[in-house]
């Protein structure tokens, strides 16, 4: 039966990439292409997509059932904003202070999930069952960690990794030296991972709940969340969650859980980020991503992305969107 729902899931996720229209919607912000090696890229307010074009990034091959690289996930090292392309089982890195394409390296198979953190990008191979630790100036891996069944998540808590497995509803914590400190049961099938109030909290995608865990891996309390639970984000006091079917996000209060609201948003919720001032809520279903006034909840902004976005990440000026279904990532200033 889990089998089935992965399948499913999983079949619903192409789907959603593969149908978005490309067009922008009445009150969307429009994006402008930037096509590879034109040398733009920053500045202005506007958004911005850069296409990592064809199916091979690198020439070695790797397809979809989309016809894709399934650009899926999104990291910023300082300097760089890194991209996985699952199919195609590499990263990519992108300039971030212009848009500049410089470089892309294989890694495992599937690579769905990237964190930087204590000095080198952390890369989730979900199909290899092991994480990879990469050198952000040279792209080399460095090293490579056995994790459970299906390793898509990565968060920090300051100094330790922590790892999402999918497959085998548990998380694994790992030294910054890559050193195994545990595995620890969550609920089902665990996707979105973040670190607030000394807590890690994981988003349960099958089980519609968030998982509360102690550093040390102890389960400290379950919270009920709209369905398909997908991305979580810290925002000072507080912790908020997506929900990919509940087409939602959900404010929980860090110190104790309590639900402060939960907001509609848009079709496919699911990667979420916070700049530090607003929130932002990738829509997977409706290829946008919106800014979301965290005292609120209110959409102040909605910008078109390119097809079926997964993930975002800020890189202290700008908000950067990989777009699953278009072989591409979307950029705008965040204010």
């Amino acid at each position: 039966m889990i089998l089935l729902k992965r399948r499913v899931f999983s079949l619903a996720l192409l789907l959603a990439a593969a149908v978005m229209m490309p067009g922008v919607i009445k009150g969307q912000t429009p994006m402008t292409e930037i096509p590879l090696g034109s040398g733009g890229g920053g500045g202005g307010g506007g958004a911005q997509t850069l296409s990592f074009g064809g199916g091979s990034l690198d020439g070695t091959g790797g397809t979809s059932t989309a016809g894709t690289a399934g650009p899926e996930a999104v990291a910023f090292d300082g300097t760089y904003v890194w991209v996985a392309t699952q199919f195609n089982d590499s990263i990519t890195r992108v300039r971030a202070s212009d848009g500049l394409v410089s470089g892309t390296f294989k890694v495992g198979k599937r690579p769905v999930a990237l964190l930087y953190a204590a000095g080198s990008l952390w890369v989730a191979n979900l199909l290899s069952n092991n994480v990879m630790k990469v050198n952000t100036s040279t792209g080399a891996i460095a090293a490579t960690y056995a994790a459970g069944d299906g390793p898509g998540g990565l968060a920090s808590d300051g100094t330790n990794i922590w790892v999402a497995n999918r497959h085998s509803n548990n998380v694994t914590k790992l030294s910054p030296k890559g050193a195994n400190l545990g595995t620890f049961a969550v609920g089902n099938r665990p996707i979105g991972l973040a670190f607030n109030a000394n807590s890690i909290w994981v988003a349960d995608n099958f089980s519609n709940t968030v998982t509360r865990l102690s550093t040390s891996g102890a389960v400290l309390a379950k919270y009920a969340v709209p369905r398909g639970p997908f991305g979580v984000a810290a925002q000072g006091a507080n912790v908020w969650v997506t929900s990919y079917f509940g087409q939602s996000l959900t404010k929980l209060r860090a110190s104790d859980g309590l639900n402060l609201g939960t907001f509609k948003v848009g079709d496919g919720a699911a990667g979420v980020a916070f700049d530090g001032t607003n929130l932002w809520v990738v829509c997977n279903g409706d290829s946008t991503v919106l800014k979301v006034n965290p005292d609120s909840g209110a959409v102040v902004a909605t910008y078109a992305t390119g097809k079926g976005p997964f993930s975002v990440a800020f890189d202290g000026s700008k908000i950067w969107v990989p777009n699953f279904g278009s072989n591409s990532v979307s950029t705008t200033a965040a204010n």
